[in-house]
């Protein structure tokens, strides 16, 4: 999958990453990038076309994929979390099902509705934003990293399943980035930009799977370990 000349659908795209790889794609060569975003009056970058998808919502999503028919390379960037107190508070409950509806319901509502105009298009790609907190979780952020597993998981069968049209499935696990998502968090941050580079490298390099910094790194490194970070995970700041 080659950046130069392809044409990419963002989902979340009006900030942050999803905002960065768009500018990225196109500082890269890219023909073409639609804005996946809630509301199309939202700010997006120049040179983007937006395009209005709610990722919980199927019709949006329909007619998105429609309108989007020459789409090479999906990016499933979207994504929400919620604090909770506790693991025991009864909040938890629909707090984790809204985070499952946009982080991981709507991740495999997408790519089912984009996977055959790739095909189409000649195979492409799929990046789909997964986290550390894949393989690790803290109680304030049970659900968030439970619906990054779960995503993981999908991304792994749908990597093997689109393998036949020719399409590329790359998981890029990324820490805490300098985000709105993360504004008041007092720990050390990547810049969104290190993100995207790392994951548009790696998938013109033939990767299956991104870890974009040090800390995600290490973490997946010790899930093999006698004492895994997953155990006991660093606080938050």
């Amino acid at each position: 999958m080659i950046i130069q000349d392809s044409v990419l659908f963002i989902t979340g795209a009006n900030r942050g990453l999803g905002l960065t790889f768009a500018e990225e794609a196109l500082k890269r060569g890219a023909k073409k990038v639609y804005a996946g975003v809630r509301n199309p009056s939202d700010a997006t970058g120049p040179g983007t076309i937006q395009v209005r998808l709610d990722v919980t919502d199927h019709a949006s999503i329909a007619e998105a994929a429609k309108q989007c028919g020459d789409t090479t390379l999906l990016i499933n960037n979207a994504g929400i979390a919620r604090l909770t107190s506790s693991t025991l508070d009864p909040s938890m409950i629909e707090g984790a099902r809204e985070i499952f509806e946009t982080n991981y319901f709507g991740v495999i509502a997408v790519s089912q509705a984009f996977a055959p105009i790739l095909a189409r298009n000649g195979g492409g790609a799929i990046i789909n934003v997964l986290s550390d907190a894949t393989w690790y979780a803290r109680p304030m952020l049970a659900a968030y990293s439970a619906s990054k597993s779960a995503a993981w998981s999908f991304t792994n069968a749908l990597r093997i399943e689109l393998r036949g049209q020719k399409t590329a499935v790359l998981g890029l696990h990324v820490s805490f980035m300098d985000t709105d998502m993360t504004h008041g968090f007092d720990m050390k941050k990547i810049s969104p930009r290190q993100a995207a580079e790392a994951a548009l490298i790696g998938l013109e390099a033939y990767k299956e799977e991104v870890l974009a910094d040090d800390f995600t790194r290490e973490v997946k490194r010790s899930l093999s370990d006698g004492k895994p970070i997953y155990l006991d995970p660093p606080p938050l700041g």
